[in-house]
This record gives C-alpha cells, sequence and structure tokens, in this order.
C-alpha cells in the first residue's frame, strides 16, 4: 500500500509517499481499497503541530474514505468483499488501503460516486450532529454558518434547507456567495467588505440568530455570543483562527489564547444563552449515533435533499498542493486525495 505521511510538523511540503504491506483484517473488521480520502482543516493543523488528537509524528492523518471492501475479518457478517462502502477512519485515511471497524463502515447509495462518498462522513456527520443532536434544529430558527462554502458550511447550509423554514447566514468571500446560494443559504455576507455582527443585526431588525456553528474561534466567539437571541446556543467545533499559512508561529498562538471569552454559569443565566462544544474525534466510540446519523443523511441524499459538493480531487503525489490549496482558503466544497 501507498499513503500520505506526516515526518514532521511544518508547510504542506512536509508530505511525504511511502509504502508499507497492506494491513490485515482483524476480528469485526475490514480491510478497504480507496478510491478516495476526504481532506479536513483538522488534517491541515495536524501536519502544523496544532491538533492535540493527532497522534505525534510520523504519522499518517485521514479521518474518512470511499472504496470497495478488499476483505473481510472473522465475526463481520454484514459485510462482504466487493462492497462499495464509505468509511470513517480515526487517522490513517491518506492510504490507498484501510482497515477499519465494520461499524464504522456504510453502504453507498447505488447512484452515489466513490468522490460524493469521501466527501460526506465527516462534514455531514459534524453538521448533522450540531444542528440536529446539540441544538436540536425547527422550523422558524435563525442560523449564522462561518465558512459557508468549506465543507461543514456546505452540509449545514443543505441541511438547514432540507429542514424548510430555517433561515441561514453564511459568511464567504464574495467570489464564493453564488456558491454559497446555490447550496441553500439564504443570505451571504461577504465578512472581508463589511462587519457581519452588523450585517446579521440588520438582516434580523436587530434581533440576532437562534444558532451560531462556529470553527474560527478567538474573537469570532465573542462575536458569535453578542448575536445570540434569548436561548441562543453558539456551538464551537474548530478553532481556525489558530492556523496561519505553512506552519505555527508562537506569536500568533499566544495573542488567540489573550483573546478567549470567558462564560461563566451566572452570565449564561442572567443572559439566557448557551454554548455547546463540538469535536467529532471524540465521539469515536459513539457508534449509535453515528449510525443513526448516517441512516438519515443518506436518506437525505437518496431523496435529492443534500449532495456533497467536491471542488477538486488531487493524487497523493500532489497532496502537499492540496493542503496549500485549502489553506489559502480557496476551496469550495470538499479537496479529496486518490491514490
Amino acid at each position: 500500500m501507498k499513503a500520505v505521511w506526516i515526518p514532521k510538523h511544518g508547510k504542506p511540503d512536509v508530505l511525504e509517499l511511502r509504502q508499507s504491506p497492506d494491513p490485515a483484517p482483524g476480528p469485526g473488521e475490514v480491510t478497504i481499497r480507496v478510491r478516495a480520502a476526504g481532506i479536513n482543516f483538522a488534517d491541515i493543523m495536524a501536519r502544523q503541530g496544532l491538533y492535540p488528537d493527532a497522534p505525534s509524528p510520523p504519522m499518517v492523518v485521514g479521518y474518512e474514505v470511499s472504496g470497495v471492501i478488499d476483505s473481510v475479518g472473522k465475526g463481520v457478517t454484514d459485510r462482504s468483499e466487493g462492497q462499495r462502502v464509505l468509511a470513517m477512519t480515526r487517522f490513517g485515511g491518506y492510504a490507498d488501503a484501510v482497515r477499519v471497524g465494520a461499524a464504522q463502515t456504510f453502504v453507498m447509495p447505488e447512484l452515489m460516486s466513490f468522490e460524493e462518498a469521501a466527501a460526506l462522513p465527516v462534514t455531514y456527520l459534524t453538521a448533522y450532529h450540531m444542528l440536529f443532536n446539540v441544538f436540536r434544529l425547527r422550523a422558524g430558527d435563525h442560523v449564522l454558518i462561518h465558512q459557508a462554502a468549506g465543507g461543514v458550511g456546505t452540509a449545514a447550509s443543505q441541511l438547514c434547507k432540507s429542514l424548510g423554514g430555517v433561515t441561514s447566514y453564511g459568511t464567504a468571500s464574495k467570489s464564493k456567495h453564488q456558491y454559497v446560494r446555490d447550496n441553500g443559504c439564504d443570505h451571504a455576507i461577504d465578512y472581508h467588505c463589511v462587519d457581519y455582527v452588523e450585517e446579521v443585526r440588520r438582516l434580523t431588525d436587530g434581533r440576532g440568530v437562534d444558532c451560531v456553528l462556529d470553527a474560527l474561534g478567538g474573537d469570532d466567539w465573542k462575536k458569535g455570543f453578542s448575536l445570540l437571541r434569548p436561548g441562543g446556543l453558539l456551538i464551537s467545533f474548530g478553532w481556525a483562527n489558530m492556523a496561519k499559512f505553512g506552519k505555527r508561529r508562537m506569536s500568533h498562538l499566544i495573542g488567540e489564547f489573550t483573546h478567549l471569552p470567558v462564560w461563566t454559569p451566572i452570565r449564561l443565566m442572567r443572559q439566557n444563552k448557551g454554548v455547546a462544544g463540538v469535536n467529532m474525534g471524540q465521539l469515536w466510540n459513539e457508534t449509535e449515533l453515528s449510525f443513526d446519523a448516517f441512516t438519515t443523511l443518506l436518506k437525505l441524499y437518496e431523496q435529492g435533499l443534500i449532495k456533497p459538493r467536491v471542488d477538486r480531487c488531487y493524487a497523493f503525489e500532489s497532496a502537499a498542493k492540496a493542503h496549500a490549496y485549502i489553506e489559502a482558503g480557496q476551496n469550495t466544497g470538499k479537496v479529496l486525495l486518490k491514490p
């Protein structure tokens, strides 16, 4: 097998393509011949040394793949060789063969492409969990989605639209506004040209929103909290503001920590607002939660209510270019690696 390794923390050009023996499935596991692997911002931060959940270098990252089951381990009865599946991987996804628990695989709908399948697991599971398990989205709600043109932003916009009666607001560069609208977002906001806090207040007649999905962090957590209506919820699921292009910089990291907000229970009670955190990597063993979510998501796909968007695919040999492309904020939708 071949895989993309992070031998040390650093810029995109540290990524290396290496070969190693093929994995064999253990009890309850399957081996998948990978056709496409998803890239997430967590992978970028892991390469920079900013993601605490990641293994120490040398390592292979990657949380999601699609492909064909190559072999089945002892005790697996509901999966068979030749099945097309998408799967969650707790690291190791940047490879052309992966070994994963059968419970972390899901059979692909007949009309779903391998590219769509690899673009679905992390972003759609994250968006679904935030909107329906943590927040309990319902008709009439107003939701602010940061980075609305990214992978999770794309998924969240489509899921809000699928419910009906939800008004969504998405921050994105002006060049990405048509893409954001095509995914169902009602109001695209160019955060480069306007203060998104003031723009959301203007669009909502000063009332703000019921939910903020924020992977930016720092000052943006404070701004999002200020926009919440009574009963509203700020959901933090990343800290993208901590990452700068290339590699980590200590001066920048220290600056980010000095801008952290402080929310005490007393303040939350007085303002009738809430703050929640989501890290899907820490829910790896919650198989019932992921099964229920994926069952719903695949039904929504078959009904045409959601559709993963793939910006572009890179060969394993060009993984550094893929990382640099995402770091520069150029992508709309998902970026994939293909063996």
